[in-house]
């Protein structure tokens, strides 16, 4: 299993960002949220043996992420520049994801380009000068998603499911983020990004390999 000192910390981490999110002091939520991440980005460090490309790939997906949220939580708006950070994350995920298959199914991507089609429709009204990198950013996640998918399909085992429900979980937290931006705020939008998107992540992680005390 998983080293549980680190786990914890993460959970604590990830707990406390959600709390002072809503309860404040704001610069709480401003320290916890990257170090949550920098937590995860160790579960990736200290998994497995040696440094394949798989680990080097996830090990920069997660660092990228760190950019993308240290961009989102700058005072100005640095959306577009946090959108950018994280679709540099997805190619790296998804050179690691393709890391390994052998071949491709498309029948997983159906499902996923009605998911891509629905919601860009859901959102496009409020994209402005923004509709060019949003549908870049879904057509990505999407191929991410797919080839976690794939990976999953065809090396059936605990750290390729991890990847699977990692990568749902992240496509889940960027569709509530931008819900949450561009079609109304709501309460629960932020509480809910931030379980999806710490979950995602540290699944991510995890599937480098398993640490043991």
């Amino acid at each position: 299993m998983l080293i549980s000192p680190l786990l914890i910390l993460v959970f604590i981490s990830a707990a406390g960002c959600i709390w002072f999110a809503y309860q404040g002091p704001r610069w709480m939520f401003y320290i916890l949220k990257p170090l949550t991440m920098v937590l995860i980005c160790l579960t990736a460090i200290l998994g497995g043996n040696g440094l394949t490309v798989y680990k080097m790939m996830i090990i920069g997906g997660l660092v990228c992420s760190l950019a993308g949220d240290i961009f989102l939580m700058l005072p100005s708006d640095r959306f577009l520049a946090g959108l950018e950070a994280f679709l540099l994350a997805h190619l790296c995920y998804i050179t690691a994801f393709a890391s390994d298959i052998y071949s491709l199914s498309y029948w997983p991507l159906i499902p996923l380009i009605v998911w891509g089609i629905v919601f860009y429709l859901f959102i496009s009204p409020s994209l402005g000068k923004l509709k060019v990198p949003v549908i870049i950013y879904i057509m990505v996640i999407l191929v991410m998603t797919w080839l976690a998918w794939e990976r999953w399909i065809q090396m059936v085992q605990i750290e390729t499911l991890l990847v699977l429900i990692g990568a749902v979980l992240f496509a889940i937290s960027d569709t509530i983020l931008a819900a949450n931006r561009f079609k109304g705020a709501f309460k629960p939008a932020q509480a809910l990004n931030l379980v999806t998107y710490f979950a995602a992540q540290w699944l991510i992680a995890s599937s480098v390999g398993m640490l043991v005390l």
